[in-house]
């Protein structure tokens, strides 16, 4: 055998997802080829094993929506206490500002942080383009590569700016055409298409509004001629509804429909003001659900109703969303989120801590279109999350699984994907993080700094 095909069994967890592997699970190469069985022994032959007795077994998290360049712009107090518009509205002026060293840099801090909370698959949604910032998806698609990480990553656009009745300025606005052909660009040189892609392209005009009808239509027909996804943010809040009806005279899932975007294909970010009907629609069309739980609330957006989008057949994942409306990029404390918020909602026997383990998995896989990721099961990438359970917050919990949500597990301590191990004893291979640190604070000052009151 090859050093690649080497099987490893990670023998015994003290806690599992799946009960089925109970005993554990045997990799071999990028997959999982086998689920042993509660005090069971592999039937695959075993060249190494781990001792997972120390740690709880779950599939690597996915996380269906973020904004990694928002990490610059944390607690900014211009925009603290400020529902999404006018909070928009204060910070499209700093972002404006964006360049592509500290695009880089706050990529590469959001991706670490989202491997060190047990997320495996990132997704990002990026829609700045200014003068300085023209090659953000390709600065991404390399750092996924160096860091090792699955990356679906969304090209966005805004194409409407406050000159045309839009929420962003002017000066990160494209127009229709290069939108679309960088679209076309970058899915000729990163998506990749075959079982275990390591990166994917999604097209992702930003909202309904900072985007033109013509934008919305032309993507849809592009993603359908190049079979991608789409993505973009929908539904959020009650602000968004009423521009909608005022400018298209429709509700935001109507305009959406009409521009070719209710689909299987889809996924939305948010999805929180959807009436009974359009629930219904949704499930009909298999059109994903990204539920950002701690944006919901920063912004005070509203509740998802997550228990009823998934009942009618619409796929529900799991996200941070920016980091600059949650205010962390951690998919592990986005799962007590979901769970805690969940539950002012509905009763605790409808939202477990296994319903959002779920959705953090398998629901979030959905939503990106895949099937290989996001379970346990023989055949599916070996993208796995180990938590240890040895600090105070969780001495004398009985159910280790229960109490990576109850007890608020905010750290993995090691991550493997595609068979390779990625975070190891907490800290993520090849990566100096106090360096790191000192370089996103820097460029964040940097950023901030272009404001006349930060001068």
């Amino acid at each position: 055998m090859t050093e690649q095909q080497q099987t490893l069994w990670i023998k015994n967890p003290l806690g599992c997802s799946d009960p089925d592997a109970g005993g554990g699970i045997v990799v071999a190469g990028a997959k999982i080829v086998e689920q042993v069985p509660a005090g069971g022994q592999p039937t695959h032959p075993v060249d190494n094993v781990f001792d997972a007795s120390q740690h709880v077994l779950l599939p690597g998290l996915v996380n269906t929506h973020h904004h990694f360049y928002q990490t610059l712009t944390r607690a900014y107090s211009p925009a603290l206490n400020k529902a999404l518009f006018p909070w928009l509205t204060t910070l499209y002026d700093v972002w404006a500002g964006l360049d592509d060293e500290q695009m880089a840099v706050a990529s590469e801090l959001a991706m670490v942080e989202l491997l060190m909370s047990g997320c495996t698959t990132v997704a990002d949604h990026h829609y700045v383009f200014s003068g300085a910032l023209r090659h953000a998806i390709d600065c991404q698609a390399e750092l996924a590569e160096k860091l090792g990480v699955r990356a679906a990553l969304t090209r966005g656009s805004m194409s409407v700016g406050r000159d045309e009745g839009g929420l962003p300025p002017q000066s990160v606005v494209q127009d229709e055409q290069t939108i679309l052909d960088d679209s076309e660009r970058l899915i000729n040189r990163y998506h990749q298409r075959d079982e275990g892609a390591m990166v994917t392209v999604a097209l992702a005009p930003c909202s309904p509004f900072s985007v033109s009808r013509q934008l919305m239509r032309e993507s849809a027909r592009l993603a359908q001629d190049r079979d991608v996804r789409l993505h973009t943010h929908l539904a959020e809040t009650e602000d968004e509804t009423a521009y909608c009806e005022k400018l298209f005279g429709m509700r935001p899932l109507d305009y959406l429909e009409d521009c070719g975007w209710l689909t299987q294909r889809t996924w939305l970010a948010h999805g929180i003001h959807f009436n009974d009907a359009e629930i219904a629609r949704l499930g009909r069309a298999g059109t994903g659900i990204a539920h950002c739980p701690s944006s919901n609330m920063v912004l005070g957006s509203g509740l998802c109703r997550t228990v009823e989008l998934e009942a009618a057949g619409a796929p529900v994942g799991l996200a941070v969303d920016g980091s600059a409306s949650n205010d962390h990029s951690n998919l592990a404390q986005e799962m007590r989120q979901a769970m805690l918020l969940g539950r002012l909602r509905y009763s605790p026997g409808r939202i477990t801590h296994d319903v959002v383990i779920r959705w953090a998995t398998q629901g979030s896989a959905r939503c990106l279109g895949r099937a290989d990721i996001g379970g346990l099961e023989p055949g599916q990438q070996a993208d796995l999350a180990l938590f240890r359970l040895d600090e105070l917050r969780f001495s004398g919990a009985e159910n280790p699984v229960a109490a990576l949500l109850l007890c608020g597990a905010h750290q993995a301590d090691h991550v493997m994907v595609a068979g390779k191990w990625r975070l190891t004893d907490g800290m993520p291979c090849g990566v100096d993080i106090e360096q790191l640190m000192v370089r996103h604070d820097r460029a964040a000052r940097r950023l901030r700094n272009r404001i006349p009151a930060y001068r």
